[in-house]
């Protein structure tokens, strides 16, 4: 997702997920909010270093998803730690239901971003990563570095 493209503003993106997890699917979902918690994500005031979602009777909730009240509300506003419902089609959530029970995998939020206007959420369909894997990631990365170094260095 690029900043600007069709009227997508990136709020923020979980970048620990993917060194954590191999995202097997992704799902963009919609996400019920009240009006101080949409002030609150225009602010970037979310946190979600833990947050994760899971299908209950039929329904995608997101859990540990904290979004920080809003100073200038008054006393209606949200409780920052409350459990968010997401808004994906039936068939979608019947999909991930299957996947998440018989596969074992885990629903992790891999961003959040406005999108024409409204609060978007990027659900990745994950399996946790072991720790050779992450090895092995790490080592990608550093060799890329080095690579992209060296190729700087050439160039002069």
């Amino acid at each position: 997702m690029s900043e600007g493209g069709e009227g997508i503003k990136i709020i923020a993106v979980n970048r620990k997920a993917r060194f954590d997890y191999a995202v097997d699917d992704k799902y963009e979902c919609g996400i019920e909010l009240l009006g101080t918690e949409v002030k609150s994500f225009r602010d970037g005031k979310i946190s979600f270093p833990d947050a994760w979602a899971e299908v209950m009777e039929g329904e995608v909730w997101l859990r540990s998803l904290r979004i920080a009240e809003n100073p200038f509300s008054s006393i209606f506003n949200h409780d920052p730690d409350r459990k968010k419902k997401l808004l994906l089609h039936r068939d979608e959530i019947k999909r991930i239901a299957r996947k998440v029970e018989e596969k074992g995998y885990t629903l992790i939020p891999l961003s959040f971003y406005f999108k024409k206007g409204r609060v978007k959420v990027e659900l990745g369909l994950c399996k946790g990563k072991k720790a050779y894997d992450k090895r092995a990631d790490i080592r990608e990365r550093d060799i890329k570095r080095e690579i992209s170094r060296e190729f700087r260095h050439g160039l002069h």
